[in-house]
């Protein structure tokens, strides 16, 4: 069953009064927050941020946030007022440093100590660091919040030829803002094709052809062995003993979940903090939620982490049913979506272990979509420009998805 909000469940809810405290300001946290208000949560409620911004969008970081450079309370999800009326309170600006479970105490990077009742790791991910001499260098960026945009924009600004590690949703979205800008741009992929790891090879195709049609420099089996130079001279220093020049490099190979601070509290954590199905940690009252927890999917047979906004908001639910004592598994249809160019992609379902693929429409059009099937049962469908395919396979998805299997804390 698919999590709901709270408000809907049937049945008394439990009103409780001991202090949540939420590590992360993020998306997943602003839903969790909404979620227990709504749901008649009275008690302290607190959200810790390391950023000094209330909880925002990330998806236009790397779209039209870095195209149109509005400023950042442009991307809030609610207006200071809007918690101040829920007696929602933030700290802001300061990471959470650490926590003492036995205690109920977390301890922020300022010295300050927060006590809480019941705890939600809601941390995000960061950009996944490669074992890459030079990435400190200056003129190397990684593009994951909106401080990475305030730092990297001005560089990109004066940046005639730009070089993006990975060919991923980031490092193809960034691509396509920086032509718009008539920047000079090569996206260096270790795999063999763009979108490796999140979509199909029809699909990385027709976008490895779009963004070369548009004046890209893509290639693929290209691995960095060190980053030279500073500033505007950069020189990356290729395996194959080759040499690509850049003013500016965006990292852009992929993103780990920030699990550090869950791990050493004592959490079980596999690249993810695991989680049962309505958010729970194998410690009592303790959560995650979003890009950093990894949950059982019946669905898919496996663990899951996914890092996009459905996730975040519909697990978020799923812990607000918890803490109310009203539990409402979760268990989606993951959608997702990559905005390039004049072109929308939009994933529903998870295609890795089909075992079919049927292409339907005119990719020479631009508009057509990819489905996805396993013995049978459609598992995962990618549509470009094609809105109402999209929506028809997640409900198609939902139906025929095998639910039986099951996937407790710890599986593989």
């Amino acid at each position: 069953m698919a999590a709901v909000d709270i408000d809907s469940a049937a049945g008394p809810k439990r009103m409780v009064n001991e202090a949540v405290v939420v590590i992360g300001a993020g998306q997943a946290a602003a839903q969790l927050a909404t979620s227990l208000r709504s749901g008649g949560f009275a008690g302290p409620l607190t959200v810790i941020g390391d950023e000094p911004f209330l909880p925002y969008q990330r998806p236009p970081l790397s779209k039209k946030f870095l195209a149109d450079r509005p400023p950042p309370d442009s991307l809030y999800l609610r207006p200071a007022p809007f918690w101040a009326e829920r007696s929602v309170a933030f700290v802001l600006g300061t990471a959470a440093a650490k926590v003492d479970l036995h205690s109920r105490i977390v301890t922020l990077a300022d010295g300050r100590e927060v006590p809480f009742h019941s705890l939600v790791f809601a941390t995000g991910t960061c950009a996944r660091r490669l074992p890459l001499p030079g990435l400190d260098r200056d003129g190397v960026f990684s593009l994951r919040a909106i401080g990475d945009v305030q730092r990297l924009r001005p560089a990109f600004d004066q940046a005639r030829r730009i070089a993006i590690l990975g060919g991923g949703y980031i490092g193809l979205e960034t691509a396509a803002v920086m032509r718009g800008e008539n920047r000079d741009v090569i996206v260096l992929e270790a795999e063999d094709r763009v979108l490796k790891r999140v979509t199909a090879p029809a699909i990385a195709k027709f976008f490895d052809r779009i963004h070369r049609e548009r004046g890209v420099d893509i290639r693929v089996q290209a691995r960095v062995a060190a980053i030279d130079g500073e500033g505007s001279e950069l020189v990356l220093r290729m395996a194959d003993d080759t040499e690509v020049k850049a003013d500016a490099v965006l990292l852009a190979a992929g993103a780990k979940a920030n699990d550090e601070l869950a791990q050493a509290a004592g959490l079980a954590c596999r690249d993810g903090i695991l989680v049962d199905a309505v958010g729970r940690s194998d410690v009592e009252n303790v959560y995650a939620i979003g890009d950093c927890a990894r949950f059982p999917s019946a669905r898919y047979g496996r663990l899951l982490r996914l890092e996009c906004v459905q996730n975040a908001i519909d697990q978020a639910k799923a812990a607000a049913t918890a803490i109310l004592g009203q539990p409402v598994s979760y268990d989606p249809v993951p959608w997702f979506w990559s905005d390039q160019y004049e072109f929308k992609l939009q994933i529903a379902g998870l295609f890795d272990g089909h075992d079919d693929a049927a292409e339907i429409g005119d990719a020479a059009a631009g508009r057509f979509s990819v489905e996805y099937r396993h013995g049978g049962r459609l598992i995962a469908a990618d549509s470009i420009n094609d809105a109402r395919t999209h929506m028809l396979a997640r409900r198609r998805i939902a139906e025929e998805t095998n639910k039986a299997a099951s996937a407790p804390i710890g599986a593989a």
